[in-house]
């Protein structure tokens, strides 16, 4: 079926609209705290000033040059290096787990839903990427108005399958991305025995890199009790089993690799963010954007 035929049905459409209002009211829910727009991180600088012509905007007049000069001029900047943001969401199948609102892909495609509306709210160059063991599908970046209906359609467009391998994925990223930005990758980081070398990839290139870690509850917390039978999503293994007698050891297991996560992010100078399916989306996008505005940009 055509895309164009695929999208306009009911069921697509509507799912498509629900993700669009979640952004909305996300991020405007998130600004509506604030004095102005919060910024990823532009760079502007000054480079020279012009006189005013008819049409040019106010706020842009050096009204110290005229108070001297009793002439109006313009401040004129480099070419403002607006963020160019790259998203990159996992489908692989292990995003599959949970219901409804908890469900690890559809929280995710919220969040970058949010964060594209977010960027694009601020004229900023967005993009998504889906993978698994290689990118599956993606929007180029654009900034226009158009853009944010091309995400929405290609986020609900993804199913979650395979596994993950963040490596070859950061190897075709590095090659489509001609120009340094932001790249945010939203991962379980399940069945990601490649993390370090994509994200150290990403880096080398000059990317700026952010990495939200999304958890269910179940797997933060592993209250299951009773004969329990673990069915793998991503491998055909399974286990029937106690779990409260397992759950020490896993717990153990997991605290060592998110331990081990963020000291890897944190040597690579990346920001890292878990993130549980549980938690509202307008404190996770606070979370981020605190971190984002305290880090130094890219030079």
């Amino acid at each position: 079926m055509p895309a164009s035929k695929k999208y306009l049905r009911p069921e697509v459409t509507a799912r498509i609209r629900r993700l669009e209002l979640t952004a909305r009211r996300v991020v405007e829910g998130f600004l509506s705290g604030m004095h102005r727009s919060p910024y990823f991180g532009q760079s502007i600088e000054f480079l020279q000033h012009r006189q005013y012509t008819r049409g040019d905007e106010i706020r842009h007049i050096d009204w110290k040059v005229y108070a001297r000069q009793d002439k109006l001029h313009i401040k004129q900047y480099e070419e403002e290096t607006n963020l160019r943001l790259t998203l990159l969401v996992d489908r692989s199948a292990s995003m599959a787990y949970g219901d409804g609102e908890t469900n690890k892909f559809d929280y995710s495609a919220s969040l970058a839903a949010s964060l594209a509306y977010l960027a694009l709210r601020q004229k900023d160059a967005t993009a998504l990427y889906t993978f698994d063991t290689r990118v599956r599908a993606m929007v180029p970046a654009k900034s226009n108005q158009q853009q944010l209906t091309r995400i929405l359609s290609m986020l609900d467009d993804v199913g979650a399958d395979g596994r993950t391998d963040l490596s070859a994925v950061a190897k075709e990223i590095a090659q489509a991305i001609p120009r340094r930005g932001l790249i945010v990758i939203v991962s379980d980081l399940l069945g990601v025995d490649s993390l370090i070398e994509g994200l150290r990839l990403l880096r080398s290139r000059g990317h700026d890199v952010a990495l939200f870690h999304v958890m269910h509850h179940d797997e933060l917390e592993f209250d299951f009790s009773g004969a329990t039978r673990f069915e793998g999503l991503e491998s055909e293994d399974t286990l029937n089993c106690n779990p409260r007698a397992l759950r020490d050891g896993y717990l153990e297991a997991l605290n060592a690799f998110l331990h081990s996560t963020k000291k890897t992010c944190s040597r690579l100078s990346i920001d890292y963010l878990q993130v549980c399916t549980n938690e509202p989306l307008d404190a996770v996008l606070a979370k981020f954007l605190a971190a984002r505005q305290s880090l130094p940009k890219i030079k």
